[in-house]
């Protein structure tokens, strides 16, 4: 789960990290007078959306003034903000936060993340703060310094100062890097976080290390233990089919493409994907109705996929194992003749009362298209959509 800045900082503050005063709001005239208590003549309007690169897509400004502070609040507030990770169609920015100005220093990118190649949490920091650490990792992964967290210990103080030293950070500075990394570390561990990004942690002129942007999300299945952080969710910035799909505890993910995938188990999911794409076909999503589901979590999974306009076939690929398919086969009967689905519908179906299944829809009367095996099916649905 992901949450908007502001709320990070809310988050991060609570654990004794620096962030800069500001203050929220989605009504202008209620922005300009709340940010009164903003003594800073100098103000940074921000764009709320779930997605970085909002200052390249026009979603930051800073304001000298207050009449600069109404026109950039006007100009956001509202718009739809286009960045590398919204995609074309972009978000609708609803929520604006206003912000103090910074006497800055210098800039520094600090992060944790779970590394899985060594199972264990790490600390990241950089020079380059302010640029997407993807791009650093790329160009210049020698300006990356990381410390990898023992889950016994959690973050040592003496590894935080050897991450300050790397960023050629001295004297006082040194011991507030090392408290500021310490906080984050236990924010991180406290709220099972999946990622805190600090993009950039700056050092003032006045000698202070604060957050000046933060990006946090959460590990879902860690999120039954953290109600006060469930009430951060924004459905507004969430799929609308992924919210459904929520609801009977499937596993969807929207992609960009025009062939709908129903499988069953998250491997399969991800081959029958990629054989789609080898045959010249974009899959639409990602859906896996998991090993025992029933014929009306198959009927709402079906709802979910013919609900994105942009898909123009369907292919069910379907291994039964303790899922049986006839029970699929029952869904898709059910599924087809409440939504009137009239796209191409190709269906392979193999395991646990196999014969049953094809039985079953055979008899139907239904416009579905056979397959003998995966690959087969994934020619039939590219072939059939083109």
């Amino acid at each position: 789960m992901k949450i908007h800045e502001y709320q990070a900082k809310e988050i991060l503050k609570r654990y004794g990290v620096s962030v800069p005063k500001g203050v929220i709001g989605d009504n202008i005239n209620d922005l300009l007078e709340k940010s009164e208590i903003i003594e800073n003549p100098i103000k940074v309007v921000k764009a709320q959306i779930h997605a970085g690169g909002r200052g390249k897509g026009g979603g930051v400004k800073v304001a000298k003034n207050r009449d600069e502070l109404k026109q950039y609040c006007e100009n956001i507030l509202g718009m739809q903000l286009v960045t590398h990770q919204t995609g074309l169609e972009g978000k609708k920015v609803n929520l604006l936060l206003v912000e103090e100005g910074c006497n800055i220093e210098k800039e520094f990118y600090l992060g944790m993340v779970l590394d899985r190649a060594i199972g264990r949490l790490v600390m990241m920091v950089s020079t380059e703060g302010g640029m997407e650490i993807e791009k650093v990792a790329e160009e210049s992964p020698e300006l990356i310094f990381k410390e990898s967290i023992d889950p016994l210990t959690g973050l040592l103080p003496f590894q935080a100062r050897e991450l300050a030293f790397k960023l050629g950070l001295k004297g006082k500075i040194i011991s507030k890097a090392v408290t500021f990394m310490l906080a984050l570390s236990k924010s991180f561990i406290d709220t099972d976080a999946s990622l805190i990004e600090i993009n950039p942690l700056v050092l003032t002129k006045e000698g202070d290390l604060i957050a000046l942007d933060a990006k946090m999300s959460f590990d879902d299945n860690a999120l039954y233990r953290h109600p006060e952080i469930i009430q951060y969710r924004d459905l507004t910035e969430e799929d609308s089919k992924e919210i459904e799909a929520k609801k009977y505890d499937l596993s969807y993910i929207a992609l960009d493409g025009d062939i709908g995938c129903m499988v069953n188990g998250a491997g399969l999911a991800m081959a029958t994907m990629d054989i789609i794409k080898q045959l010249g076909g974009e899959p639409a999503n990602f859906l896996d109705v998991g090993g025992s589901a029933t014929k009306e979590k198959v009927t709402e999974a079906f709802k979910i996929i013919v609900s994105d306009p942009k898909v123009k076939g369907i292919f069910v690929n379907i291994f039964g194992g303790i899922m049986k398919c006839d029970i699929i086969a029952e869904g898709i009967i059910a599924a087809t003749s409440e939504l009137g689905i009239t796209v191409p519908l190709v269906v392979r179906l193999e395991g646990t009362n196999v014969e049953k299944g094809k039985a079953l829809l055979n008899s139907s009367g239904l416009s579905i298209i056979s397959a003998d095996d995966m690959k087969d099916g994934a020619f039939k649905i590219v072939s059939a959509i083109k």
